[in-house]
């Protein structure tokens, strides 16, 4: 943030070195300019500061609810995570409400037998159109 200041004060030198007038109409401009651009360059450091600050709470925050996870699950193990990978084995169906016009994707395995499942949207009872591939009729 620094390099902001440093800019703005060279802009502030030039403008004495040059010895333009804040009486002249290009002089007032040229003042304004550069006072703007302090404010720029204090906003812009209070907004690292804020940022800096939240980064820090988001940290603790991080690190207070790994202490919850573990707290409450344990240590993670592998035999939990085979458990996560049986799940890419489940067909799902592609329907489309006709009521709120919604897509939705759905396990087969919910499908009724008449093929009618109820929208998790607006829990209107739809139609499901199954394809071929579909085992849900």
């Amino acid at each position: 943030m620094e390099y902001l200041y440093e800019r703005v004060a060279y802009l502030k030198g030039l403008a004495e070195g040059l010895e333009i007038e804040e009486k002249s109409k290009e002089g007032k401009l040229l003042v304004h300019i550069i006072d703007a651009l302090e404010d720029f360059a204090d906003a812009i450091s209070d907004l690292n500061e804020e940022q800096e600050e939240l980064n820090e709470y988001v940290d603790f925050i991080d690190e207070d609810l790994a202490d919850v996870e573990e707290e409450v699950f344990g240590e993670f193990d592998d035999e939990f995570d085979d458990e996560f990978d049986d799940e890419d084995d489940i067909d799902y169906v592609e329907v489309e409400c006709p009521y709120c016009n919604e897509v939705v994707y759905l396990d087969s395995e919910l499908v009724s037998d008449e093929g009618k499942v109820e929208c998790p949207n607006c829990q209107r009872l739809i139609s499901c159109d199954c394809d071929s591939e579909c085992d849900c009729e």
